[in-house]
């Protein structure tokens, strides 16, 4: 099957040759037929399988088509995508840029952390598109700058992350703001229990789409696990960069203060990396993303929230130097590599405190991973575990508190002393 077979318009298909795409993925081929015919859709697709097209090209070519019937929504824009990350509102947005250049379509970014005026004055022109996270996008319709009456598509992007970021009652509001006849798109890596309720207040009659089971991880990534003393893992992953000549490393840690370290340690002996998470300002993590998918970064250190939205073609090797509390959370950070097609390497250095981590993952996943001992790193058999540091947000019920809710709002407003 081809771009072509699913209806899309000339425009379009030429975006898609000039990037080089020229075989729908399983969630573009089910996706794109269900948008176009205008029905709300829920789907469930792991990071790496072409997600972003799958609604992006549909809804360019609905709105390209509509394009002079509404001339009301002039100065309003007519679709919305709501992204849990600022990095991944921008790579959205990038997408959409890329597969509507040959339209007469305009798209904007909108996030916080930066200044509010360039994005009101931007506000004033024709937007069609609306990429924006949760807390900017109310700040905007709270001061009176953004007019949301002219939406006709709506887009819940990794809506699991939003649910697991607090940000459910800032769906809920943007919601209420909302015309109440457009289209609702949906997706998300799961179908948890708590996604099929926000389905079911979201979503009229929905399509359902499933590409993925939940929680398996991508079968083109190779997963190894190296056992190690907590204090030997920097010494281990240097060991491992170099004489793999790992030229693209993309590195998990679970807290903000131990990207820092990490990255400070690896660049002082020789290897170029830079951390990249939510205390960072926004023109560092930009410029860390570049220096990165440029290649001109070796590693790119990262919490998971910092993670979500980075898309690089090809990425060969994803490293957990910390696992993750969360045992889905591996799930998404090893599904940053074995993207579209390519092969993957991920590597996980597993200390005495996170065995249970381990375990929990690979029940979660039902996979027993392959253990690598590397000589010289040998693991004390009479190590004692100590009590993980826990990383911020905390998840669970906390999530819904509203004081909870009010911190996710402010985390998206530049005049917080802590960004």
């Amino acid at each position: 099957m081809s771009f072509a077979d699913l209806g899309l318009m000339p425009e379009l298909l030429a975006a898609l040759d000039a990037v080089g795409y020229t075989t729908p993925t399983p969630i573009q081929r089910d996706a794109i037929p269900v948008v176009l015919a205008g029905r709300d859709l829920l789907a469930a697709a792991q990071t790496g399988t072409g997600k972003t097209a799958g609604f992006t090209l549909p809804m360019l070519q609905l709105l390209s088509s509509r394009h002079a019937a509404h001339p009301s929504t002039r100065h309003r824009p007519r679709a919305l995508i709501l992204t849990p990350t600022r990095e991944l509102a921008a790579q959205v947005e990038e997408n959409v840029s890329a597969y509507g250049k040959n339209l007469a379509l305009n798209s904007m970014v909108m996030f916080g952390g930066v200044g509010m005026q360039p994005q009101v004055t931007k506000l004033r022109g024709k937007i069609d598109i609306l990429v924006a996270t949760p807390g900017r996008l109310l700040d905007h319709v709270g001061q009176g700058t953004l007019d949301l009456g002219g939406i006709e598509l709506f887009v819940l992007d990794e809506a699991d992350r939003m649910l697991d970021m607090g940000f459910i009652r800032d769906i809920r509001r943007v919601l209420a703001i909302l015309p109440k006849q457009r289209q609702n798109l949906l997706f998300s890596a799961t179908f948890a229990d708590e996604i099929r309720a926000l389905a079911s207040s979201l979503l009229k009659d929905p399509a359902t789409v499933e590409v993925t089971p939940r929680n398996t991880t991508v079968e083109r990534i190779e997963q190894t696990i190296y056992p190690v003393d907590r204090e030997a893992k920097r010494q281990l992953l240097e060991k491992l960069i170099r004489d793999g000549e790992w030229s693209q490393v993309l590195v998990f840690t679970r807290t903000k203060h131990g990207a820092n370290r990490l990255a400070e340690q690896l660049d002082k002996h020789g290897i170029p990396a830079m951390a990249i998470h939510g205390n960072k300002s926004q023109s560092a993590r930009e410029k860390a993303l570049r220096e990165f998918k440029a290649n001109r970064l070796r590693v790119l250190v990262a919490t998971d929230i910092a993670a979500r939205g980075i898309d690089i073609d090809a990425l060969p090797h994803v490293v957990n130097y910390e696992l993750p509390q969360v045992p889905e959370d591996y799930v998404h950070r090893i599904g940053r590599t074995g993207r579209a097609g390519a092969g993957g390497e991920a590597v996980s250095l597993v200390c005495v405190d996170e065995l249970k981590l381990l375990a929990d993952i690979e029940r979660t996943i039902k996979q027993k991973l392959n253990r690598v001992v590397v000589p010289g790193f040998e693991p004390d058999p009479n190590a004692k575990p100590e009590p993980l540091r826990k990383a911020p947000p905390p998840r669970g019920p906390r999530r819904d508190k509203p004081a909870r809710a009010a911190d996710q709002v402010r985390r998206d407003q530049p005049s917080q002393r802590r960004r």
